[in-house]
């Protein structure tokens, strides 16, 4: 069953129940497949999984406690511990569940206006962003309302990618769009009843209207940043030094149903079927499928997600300074908190390699990725503590490279 061999025994968790949250995506799939698939009683854990509607309605279970740790966006531990978001509260993560997954998705009327305006075609992320600026620009010329594009939280990956790719190609977010938060699975009914023009969200929210007729996939979040964290676990910070053992077990679990997500195909079809006939997913298996399909060098689709391959688990501090950043170019970050306190505190490299090391998987050994992010144009080799890991690009779309 398990795709990578454990170096047990473990310490017992300290409490076997824990209540896990999560919300009706296909990168929820490490938390389903850890269930179903025996990775959580492996470990020791009972675990309850609870679907939640929203990233508010999840946020707030896991900072009331009616949570013990949950699926979370990349920048909801920072933006708790910062109390920025909800409650002050300081929750950690210690576990990337994985990079990539969203999409670019926009209504067949606003696409059909793109290829009018699009001289060299829309294969490349960059000149579709660039022929979105010029659509922009000719609404504004004919005193059209803004275009209408949603994200689904104001402190998730896909707001800041959303952001960036406009800004690649000319746009002002801020000044020439309407920008709106729509939870995920209502992102395509409103773009069915013309309430959006394009959305930036994860599968199978983009394969779903692409089924239906009622949109087109632009590009994926790969396409935007190349090694986007797009999912991690979070935990309450006072829970994870109460439960420690329990914690690591979590950590353990996951990482196991992560490397097995990733290990062949037939175990991403099998996922896609466990997340919609467990009742996780209320859409077609081959929808989920086709967005929960192993990436290749030749091949992608909207769905491109890496749950395990090339340190796809590590917290790297440099993503999540990286989305930082992005918050203060914006102004969603105010300069005079204490970052780099709060990195330290809701980052938790350490406490991934106290559990990959039990695992005896190599892991990283600096905390910020070697180059800078965005550094890397091809596959590289990153020097590991129980040998070299694979890694593979991870350019941003205009070029630039961040050093944290």
């Amino acid at each position: 069953m398990n795709a990578i061999p454990a170096d047990g025994p473990f310490t017992a968790p300290e409490r076997r129940q824990v209540t896990l949250g999560m919300l009706p995506l296909n990168d929820a799939a490490p938390l389903v497949v850890a269930l179903e698939e025996g990775f959580f009683a492996e470990q020791g854990l009972e675990v309850t999984l609870v679907v939640e509607s929203s990233w508010a309605s999840l946020r707030d279970g896991l900072q009331l406690g009616l949570l013990d740790a949950a699926q979370m966006l990349a920048l909801m531990p920072l933006a708790s511990t910062l109390g920025l978001d909800g409650r002050p509260t300081p929750v950690l993560s210690a576990l990337t569940l994985n990079l990539g997954g969203n999409a670019i998705t926009v209504s067949p009327e606003l696409h059909a206006r793109l290829l009018d305006v699009a001289p060299h075609g829309l294969d490349a992320p960059l000149e579709q962003a660039r022929a979105l600026a010029r659509v922009v620009a000719a609404r504004q010329r004919a005193g059209e309302a803004p275009l209408r594009f949603a994200n689904v939280y104001p402190f998730s990956s896909h707001r800041y990618l959303l952001r960036y790719w406009l800004a690649a190609g000319g746009i002002d977010p801020d000044r020439d769009l309407d920008l709106r938060v729509v939870p995920p699975p209502q992102m395509v009914s409103q773009l069915e009843a013309g309430r959006l023009d394009g959305y930036c969200v994860g599968e199978p929210w983009n394969r779903l209207a692409v089924s239906r007729g009622s949109g087109v996939v632009l590009c994926d979040s790969f396409a935007i940043w190349g090694a986007s964290p797009e999912k991690v676990l979070g935990v309450r910070e006072a829970w994870a030094d109460r439960y420690p053992a329990t914690h690591r077990a979590l950590l353990r679990a996951l990482l196991a149903a992560c490397a097995w997500l990733d290990d062949t195909p037939a175990h991403r079809e099998r996922a896609a079927r466990r997340l919609c006939m467990g009742g996780y997913l209320d859409v077609s298996p081959l929808v989920v499928e086709e967005g929960l399909r192993l990436p290749t060098q030749t091949a992608s689709s909207s769905g491109r997600t890496l749950f395990h391959r090339h340190a796809a688990n590590f917290p790297w501090r440099s993503q999540t300074r990286w989305y930082a950043a992005q918050m203060q170019r914006w102004g969603h970050l105010d300069a005079s908190l204490d970052l780099e306190v709060a990195l330290a505190g809701c980052v938790r490299p350490d406490l991934y390699r106290q559990a990959a090391d039990e695992l005896a998987l190599s892991c990283p050994l600096s905390d910020v990725k070697p180059g800078g992010e965005g550094a890397h144009a091809g596959p590289w080799t990153l020097p590991g503590s129980r040998g070299d890991i694979a890694m593979a690009a991870d350019r941003f779309i205009d070029g630039e490279v961040f050093t944290a």
